[in-house]
């Protein structure tokens, strides 16, 4: 695919149509990014990631909160719906860190810290993520997300491929028809109003497995304890009222990225548990073949935050990707 055919494409998903099937599809993860429980959690020793300072840029107009956690190969992370700053694990983000990447998260424009108008058309969302990376002098950076942030990932590699070196998709959804939409439960989930540790267990790991439910609460007490620093919920009621109330099919209608995956060089690592009731894994083993760049990798008895029931592992199988994969 040309560069004037990935800018058209550029064109293409700013369609009003298009963006309205987008927004309406990414937002089945409306609970994706749940407010603080009202019980205080256990303190625990404060993590690189969990003290990390929050920064700023000026771009467009608009002032972009992010914190960077390590140094060397730049990865920046787009958050799942209704993510901000201080909802990633603090586990996972220091075992990347540990790795020797300098991970980057932000807020999107409008939510959290930063200023701008709030919105979930993905091109605006792309436009966050490239102005950041401009604005921090990134270079050949590895362009990764979760869920919600997959799609933003995905559609960044197709319109600005050349500037990526790799792309780290977890827990997303690939463009076009699925072979296996998300469970009703997950929506139903979803449409509760207080986050539970419950909650989170049955929507993010695998509630049937005693060593899942385990990693969930620990994941719930670092992200939820009061050392671990998070930007202002999104709001509930503006969310929510932007979700289906039944799993669509596609989640990610865009046939300008499927095209356009089908044909990059960039090499993509896609992770995910094996119980994930909002993006089930068979979605991307359907792709075998089709995507030449893309490698699977399948959590046991993990659910959509397969990442935070195996920090360390997670970590470890995205640098070895970067480092053993490369633009062909």
């Amino acid at each position: 695919m040309s560069q004037d055919e990935l800018h058209a494409n550029e064109t293409s998903i700013a369609d009003p149509a298009r963006r309205n099937a987008l927004i309406a599809g990414a937002a089945t993860l409306t609970a994706l990014s749940l407010p603080a429980p009202a019980l205080a959690q256990t303190q625990k020793p404060v993590s690189a990631s969990a003290a990390a300072e929050t920064r700023f840029v000026e771009a467009g107009g608009r002032r972009l909160a992010y914190r960077s956690v390590g140094e060397g190969t730049p990865i920046v992370l787009a958050h799942r719906f209704r993510g901000v700053l201080g909802l990633w694990d603090p586990a996972f983000i220091d075992a990347l860190a540990a790795q020797g990447f300098q991970v980057v998260t932000f807020d999107h424009s409008g939510f959290g810290l930063s200023t701008g108008t709030k919105s979930y058309d993905p091109a605006s969302l792309v436009k966050d993520t490239k102005d950041l990376v401009d604005a921090l002098g990134l270079k050949d950076v590895v362009i990764g997300g979760w869920s919600f942030g997959a799609i933003v990932a995905q559609i960044y590699v197709a319109m600005l491929g050349p500037t990526v070196s790799h792309a780290v998709l977890i827990a997303g959804t690939p463009p076009g028809p699925l072979v296996k939409p998300g469970q009703q439960r997950f929506y139903d989930l979803a449409a509760q109003d207080e986050a539970t540790l419950e909650q989170y267990t049955d929507m993010f790991f695998n509630p049937d497995d005693p060593g899942s439910r385990a990693a969930s609460k620990r994941s719930f007490d670092r992200i939820f304890s009061s050392a671990n620093k998070r930007s202002p919920d999104i709001p509930a009621d503006w969310a929510i009222a932007q979700a289906p109330r039944t799993p669509p099919n596609p989640v990610f209608p865009s046939e300008d990225v499927l095209k356009a995956l089908q044909h990059t060089d960039v090499p993509i690592l896609h992770l995910n548990g094996d119980r994930d009731i909002s993006f089930p894994v068979e979605n991307w083993y359907a792709l075998n073949g089709k995507f030449p760049t893309l490698q699977v990798v399948t959590y046991p008895r993990a659910g959509h935050a397969a990442h935070f029931q195996y920090p360390e592992r997670a970590a470890s199988d995205i640098a070895a990707f970067v480092k053993n994969t490369k633009k062909t």
